[in-house]
């Protein structure tokens, strides 16, 4: 296969962003990609537009690439609108790896933007209802609280206020987890206390400060064993990324040294598989097949970054991942084993708990803090000679798990 580089990454800060518009964030982050790669507009042969809420937002149901792209002058290129839930923006990444090594084309942008906050909270936190199954959600939370049962829920530990429903996903399978292998609330609160005190250290994260392990814990509730901040808040933003073949690297005179190489980009989607049949979990199949491709191992990795829309998100996915047997993510993450400077440091970014989770955005500010990491660049949360990075997405709900999964992994 083509041999296909990453050569200029960026995103705009993430947030409550009420001032900037959907072409206004497009704009932001599609030129700093530009500008980090050393070239021109007119050099992109396709664009791949990530985004899951403008239509339900603002009534822009169609077309929202074009539009978004044309108005600062990206036009007379294939541009393609992608929604796959939270992995918007890594499934607009994979699209472009793809459509270059399909040799459509020399030069491709993935960007991802969104602009969900509103003052209107009710329609901002119903905008995720639709990344299930609507013809069967009370089924659905039948079946989650069923997986969970067994574990107390403290009284007084439901917020009162609207949140994401998928809150109350993440906490079925936090307590199905709990259940099954002993991990403890302290544990996932460690987790939220590690991505806090690395997001300090990001200029684009949403929230700067860091917080003690006792501190998550004593915060306000969402929805057991949850926390306010062991959850991601909801963002505006946009991440972009430009991506090219060897060719092109060399015809547009990009600097080898700052290219980042795509080892391995895949999509999986899920399967009709039982709770307990954790080793089939989508985002294992995913990293399995990514880790082929790539030919490295979980071993092998220096770097990652994963979807922790909730703490518990990443514990999950850094066991899927490999770097540790199903069940001991608690441990190793209270053991300081994936903090910055630990055995194999997670989400230095800060994570979506800090850093923000504008839908289609995230998984392009994942590649974005991945290859910032791995030229050297990355300052104060800088990893320790990182050379393979991995980027795990996902998205929606089917089952008992992601609805799809992507797996990104990069090497300089």
């Amino acid at each position: 296969m083509k041999d296909i580089y990453v050569v200029g990454v960026g995103m705009t800060p993430f947030g409550r962003l009420l001032d900037q518009s959907m072409k206004s964030l497009t704009r932001v982050a599609t030129e700093a990609a530009l500008k980090d790669a050393g070239i021109t507009k007119e050099a992109i042969d396709a664009a791949f537009f990530g985004n899951t809420s403008q239509g339900h937002m603002e009534g822009q149901q169609m077309i929202r690439g074009e539009i978004a792209l044309r108005d600062m002058g990206i036009g007379g290129v294939p541009v393609v609108n992608v929604e796959n839930a939270c992995a918007s923006g890594s499934s607009a990444f994979v699209l472009a790896v793809n459509h270059l090594r399909a040799g459509a084309g020399e030069v491709a942008l993935a960007i991802g933007a969104e602009k969900m906050f509103s003052e209107d909270r009710q329609r901002m936190f119903s905008v995720f209802d639709s990344a299930l199954d609507i013809s069967r959600s009370e089924a659905i939370f039948a079946e989650l609280r069923k997986i969970g049962e067994g574990v107390e829920i403290p009284p007084g530990t439901t917020s009162p206020r609207p949140y994401s429903v998928f809150m109350d996903v993440y906490a079925a399978f936090s307590r199905a987890h709990m259940k099954r292998f002993g991990t403890t609330q302290r544990q996932i609160a460690a987790v939220s206390a590690k991505n806090h005190q690395h997001s300090v250290h990001n200029p684009l994260s949403q929230y700067r400060n860091a917080y003690t392990i006792e501190e998550i814990l004593a915060a306000p509730p969402i929805t057991y064993p949850f926390t306010v901040p062991m959850c991601s808040p909801v963002s505006d933003g946009a991440g972009a990324a430009i991506l090219c073949t060897g060719d092109a690297l060399k015809r547009l005179g990009i600097d080898p040294k700052r290219a980042i190489r795509v080892l391995a980009s895949v999509i999986q989607t899920g399967t009709d598989r039982a709770p307990e049949d954790i080793e089939q979990h989508v985002t294992v199949r995913a990293a399995r097949l990514a880790y082929e491709l790539a030919g490295v191992g979980p071993k092998d990795v220096s770097v990652a970054e994963v979807h922790d829309a909730t703490a518990m998100g990443e514990i999950v996915q850094i066991e899927n991942l490999g770097f540790c047997e199903f069940g001991e993510g608690g441990m190793i993450s209270e053991r300081g084993d994936t903090t910055i400077g630990g055995r194999i440091p997670v989400n230095p970014s800060g994570g979506l708990e800090s850093k923000g989770h504008p839908v289609g955005a995230t998984g392009l500010a994942q590649v974005h803090e991945l290859v910032t990491q791995l030229r050297g660049e990355a300052g104060p949360r800088q990893v320790d000679n990182a050379r393979i990075a991995v980027a795990e997405n996902g998205g929606g709900l089917y089952g008992v798990e992601e609805a799809v999964a992507c797996i990104t992994i990069l090497g300089r």
